[in-house]
């Protein structure tokens, strides 16, 4: 029987412990030649018996604007969404946690990590990602204690735990286009692209010529163009295929 992420089927399982938690992981940055590769978190943590009606309530939002495929949605969709949620984007801060709802028992946090092009060079781009992945994961469990249980749901099909180690106390799912099954893993990934392109607009700005602002660092034929004429700037990813050192 598949496994239906999207209506919160794990949330059914871990109703029957307190002070669970569950939470989703996703990236964007890849495939850019430069700028960083973001990851961000969302967690649901209660006390007592799991609040599944009101959880459900907080995330009608992305059924309500039928997001099946976050990575496809405009960037004016993923703003009216964070909006109908209350998520004000700008207080996002990297390798901070925020609080975006709590009432009661309950409680939604979200983080960003952000893994810059240098160290990117360094790690590799794979290694990079997952890495951002874990550290924003751990932003968001940084309060819980060690007799805490959750399950965490990531994006993708590479362990994060093989790269960079596990936790004993939660549980690592991998799932292949979690941003189109999983209701954190969208808005994780509406979180992050969203706090990512809006970086990219801000280098724009010391870095004009390059057309960041509209492509986001990834390899457009403009941005190509660029950098054969330009050289590169300390924000693009040396170890990338079409990254040349010299103008």
């Amino acid at each position: 029987m598949k496994k239906n992420y999207f209506d919160f089927s794990y949330l059914k399982k871990l109703s029957k412990l307190s002070n669970g938690f569950i939470l989703g992981s996703d990236e964007v940055g890849r495939g850019p030649l430069a700028g960083p590769v973001v990851a961000a978190s969302v967690l649901i943590h209660w006390e007592g018996d799991c609040p599944l009606n009101e959880i459900s309530n907080y995330f009608y939002q992305l059924d309500k604007n039928s997001v099946n495929d976050s990575k496809s949605l405009s960037s004016v969709k993923r703003k009216i969404i964070l909006q109908s949620l209350e998520i004000n984007l700008s207080e996002f801060k990297n390798k901070k946690v925020m609080t975006i709802y709590q009432n009661k028992n309950l409680k939604i946090k979200a983080a960003l990590w952000e893994v810059n092009a240098e160290e990117i060079d360094q790690l590799n781009i794979l290694r990079a990602s997952l890495f951002a992945m874990k550290k924003s994961m751990e932003l968001c469990c940084q309060e819980f204690s060690k007799k805490d249980r959750g399950i965490w749901l990531i994006d993708g099909s590479q362990s994060v735990s093989k790269y960079w180690g596990g936790s004993r106390n939660i549980k690592e799912e991998k799932i292949i286009k979690g941003d189109q099954k999983s209701k954190l893993m969208a808005l994780a990934s509406i979180i992050a692209k969203e706090y990512r392109d809006q970086l990219m607009k801000d280098w724009s700005k010391l870095y004009p010529h390059y057309g960041l602002e509209k492509n986001a660092g990834y390899p457009t034929r403009f941005h190509r163009a660029a950098i054969t004429k330009y050289g590169i700037t300390p924000i693009h990813r040396k170890s990338f295929r079409g990254v040349v050192f010299e103008k």
